[in-house]
């Protein structure tokens, strides 16, 4: 069992619930369980999740050990850019999901990793998760790191959180972007009415970030669609694609974000994870690793680049 004891500073009060995800980045049924079984205490005595935790307040969790993984090892080709005892960086393809999941209980990314690391991946990540510090969704492709030991998961998501981490991408959205550079600075949290999509919202969201610039042009093309290079300084759920459509240029062939229509040749969204930066957790050198665009991507900007 690990135990982490926060010392709350807070401008104001906030739920118990609320506090964990925002300081140990957990989501917020998972904050929910660990105070159900009793593993939260705020100045030494358990606590119910809608109490609000104050200024100076001495929080206390008690996070139980990952169990054996449940997810089954699978014989799965890897595109594997760079591996060493700590680390390894991976290139998912479009279409693999990246951990067991309702529906998706095999061919994950997950399941090759087990397969081909063997108990060699960090616990922090869980049962489901092990080794995983960020993901990227289903159809989105490009570069995912993998934690081998828990201390090069805990340098690495250090990174992450303190906007460390590169995180580069490059997306193919609609409409005609006007300015050739710019930031998108607004907080994402869960949709109010649709559970499976994220939104840009006051309520209950965090923080986010997306730098954007414009590689391409297509203005001849159904409307318009410009190629993007994108770098993110925070890593929220779907932010991108959040972020693009919330300017009024969503990530062409989303289906979640986008027109109703989607992009002739896509199925999935047009983003792929480009490039990854970091300090090795052992040597402390600085690593960067690039992707190139992968076949649908580069198949569609022909497309509407005629």
């Amino acid at each position: 069992m690990r135990e982490e004891v926060l010392t709350a500073l807070l401008p104001e009060p906030i739920r118990l619930d609320l506090y964990l995800t925002r300081s140990l980045d957990m989501t917020r049924s998972a904050a929910a369980r660990l105070i159900e079984e009793g593993r939260v205490e705020v100045n030494g005595r358990p606590a119910a999740k809608n109490r609000k935790v104050g200024e100076g307040e001495r929080v206390t969790v008690f996070i139980p050990d990952p169990k054996p993984c449940a997810a089954l090892a699978e014989e799965i080709p890897l595109d594997i850019l760079y591996e060493d005892d700590c680390l390894l960086v991976v290139n998912k393809p479009k279409g693999m999901v990246v951990h067991p999941a309702p529906g998706h209980a095999g061919g994950t990314l997950v399941n090759a990793l087990l397969a081909h690391c063997g108990d060699s991946l960090s616990g922090i990540g869980g049962v489901q998760r092990p080794g995983i510090l960020h993901r990227i969704d289903k159809d989105t492709s490009g570069l995912l790191m993998v934690a081998k030991t828990d201390q090069a998961h805990q340098s690495l998501a250090a990174q992450i959180k303190a906007h460390s981490f590169t995180r580069e991408y490059e997306a193919v959205v609609h409409g005609q972007v006007k300015a050739d550079e710019g930031r998108v600075e607004a907080p994402i949290g869960r949709h109010p009415q649709k559970r499976k999509q994220m939104a840009v919202t006051d309520r209950n969201s965090k923080p986010a970030l997306t730098h954007y610039a414009v590689v391409a042009r297509y203005p001849a093309a159904g409307g318009g669609f410009a190629h993007l290079r994108l770098r993110l300084e925070t890593g929220r759920t779907h932010q991108i694609r959040v972020h693009m459509a919330y300017i009024g240029h969503p990530v062409a062939g989303d289906p979640l974000y986008g027109p109703k229509k989607s992009a002739p040749g896509l199925e999935g969204q047009c983003l792929h994870a480009k490039r990854v930066g970091f300090v090795h957790p052992k040597t402390g050198e600085y690593m960067e690793f690039d992707s190139p665009l992968p076949a649908y991507f580069t198949a569609f900007v022909h497309r509407i680049g005629g």
